[in-house]
């Protein structure tokens, strides 16, 4: 168990610490460069990023909770999701290395989100929104990357374990 661990530690450990540190540099950027201040837009106004704080979850979600109760689910309940995903990631009997990528993906941004929420009065740093005229997705950070990736390449997976069975 010691040695399966250990292994785990070795794939999980840098994309846990690089996600976390990328998306909290860009969230330090985002606020010392963005905030109350300017607008950038690119490539024929396809991504745009503005500063932006979301008290809620995906989209909003839950903004007009209140305070307390948004505190309790965002950063209390989720951070207990958090913890039962790492031990998850540590001690589940079988689990192929691209889902330990995956889930500690989905981790490095929840957790990162997690920190920003702790140290931000429970909400989290958004920076940048994409799409095409009026088609636009919910404006978003680094962290919210990680964990669509990792969702991504479990929903990729599973395609692929699926199609080459037998």
């Amino acid at each position: 168990m010691k040695e399966q661990i250990k292994a785990r530690l070795w794939i999980m450990a840098p994309i846990i610490s690089v996600g976390i540190l990328f998306d909290q540099l860009t969230k330090i950027w985002a606020v010392n460069a963005l905030q109350g201040g300017p607008r950038y837009s690119f490539l024929g106004d396809t991504i745009r990023i503005a500063y932006a704080e979301n008290i809620g979850a995906f989209l909003g979600l839950g903004n007009s909770l209140p305070p307390h109760l948004r505190m309790l689910i965002f950063t209390g309940l989720v951070g207990l999701f958090l913890l039962g995903l790492f031990i998850y990631l540590l001690v589940a009997k079988q689990m192929d290395k691209l889902s330990l990528a995956a889930l500690s993906l989905i981790f490095s941004g929840g957790f990162s989100n997690f920190i920003d929420r702790a140290m931000n009065d429970g909400a989290v740093v958004d920076f940048m929104n994409m799409g095409i005229g009026g088609l636009r997705t919910g404006i978003f950070n680094v962290a919210d990357v990680y964990i669509m990736i990792g969702a991504g390449l479990i929903i990729a997976g599973q395609w692929l374990v699926e199609r080459h069975k037998p």
